[in-house]
């Protein structure tokens, strides 16, 4: 009879339900908004493709103890102190931004405060068409420009190079932005949510070694965001005056006029986070001809 009542304590003590107070309710909601934080800054700075690479080798690394590899979890084990040292040096900019932003947040008002920026993906026709004038306009006279079509993926760290500017997008204003010995012609401008938010912006060069060796710093610097991002990046060349567009590591070379907003619309409408980067397959998958 004591063996059973044993049994049925151990058993009932599964189910056994805490006493919640106020407390553990105010700690939940600060760890609630500290994880929110947390997942915030990751998605707006280049440490969310790093969280993917490491979620990658976590994968990999139960697979391993799941088959008893045991010399890859010794080196698993002995590589990570390193590997969390190494990834403090290489992101060590964001780090300290986010400490500084910690300091500066508001953080009562900015849970209240909804973000309208992340629900600029889909483009307005009339900015494409805006766009779209401008480009061919400095197209004909061989202005080189760059413009970078922000989507789902913040590009926050690249927008902090550049200049300031939170304008509308109309065709005169990139005209001039682009046009030669002007303060602001120099490196590429952001659009987010359908404005101009900052120009001048510097971007990452692609160092894939499969990219054509007749594009210059200009498409390799548009390839190289769209690398990194779910951007689509449009850039006009100076030396031609041929219109491309930039997307998911690829390019899009000697687009007319009658398809350029046509094929904004198209690229737009791929998957922003699981879609397949193309570019280790070769230049022929890399770039990609239009009439």
């Amino acid at each position: 009879m004591e063996q059973i009542i044993n049994y049925l304590k151990t058993y009932f003590d599964w189910f056994y339900i805490p006493r919640i107070t106020i407390t553990d309710l105010i700690e939940i909601v600060i760890i609630a908004i500290l994880i929110y934080y947390i997942m915030d800054w990751f998605k707006k700075t280049r440490a969310w493709t790093l969280m993917k690479g490491i979620l990658v080798l976590l994968l990999f690394t139960g697979i391993a103890r799941i088959f008893e590899f045991n010399t890859i979890i010794w080196i698993f084990k002995n590589t990570i102190s390193v590997g969390v040292i190494a990834v403090i040096i290489i992101f060590q900019p964001e780090f300290r931004r986010a400490l500084e932003q910690l300091g500066r947040k508001k953080f009562i008002s900015s849970l209240f405060i909804v973000d309208e920026s992340r629900n600029g993906r889909k483009f307005n026709k009339k900015i494409l068409n805006e766009i779209s004038k401008a480009v061919y306009a400095m197209s004909e006279v061989k202005t080189g420009a760059l413009i970078v079509l922000e989507q789902e993926v913040r590009l926050g760290d690249y927008e902090r190079t550049g200049i300031t500017i939170d304008a509308e997008v109309t065709s005169q204003l990139l005209i001039n932005i682009f046009e030669h010995n002007t303060p602001l012609h120099d490196g590429a401008v952001l659009i987010r949510n359908n404005r101009i938010i900052s120009a001048t912006c510097y971007l990452p060069l692609s160092d894939n070694l499969d990219i054509n060796k007749s594009l210059g710093t200009r498409h390799r610097a548009a390839i190289g965001v769209s690398e990194v991002s779910d951007s689509i990046t449009v850039i006009v060349s100076e030396e031609t005056g041929a219109v491309s567009l930039a997307h998911n590591g690829v390019i899009y070379r000697n687009l007319s006029k009658d398809n350029f907003v046509g094929k904004i619309e198209e690229l737009s409408k791929n998957e922003p986070v699981t879609r397949k980067m193309k570019w280790w397959k070769g230049l022929g998958k890399h770039e990609k001809q239009n009439s």
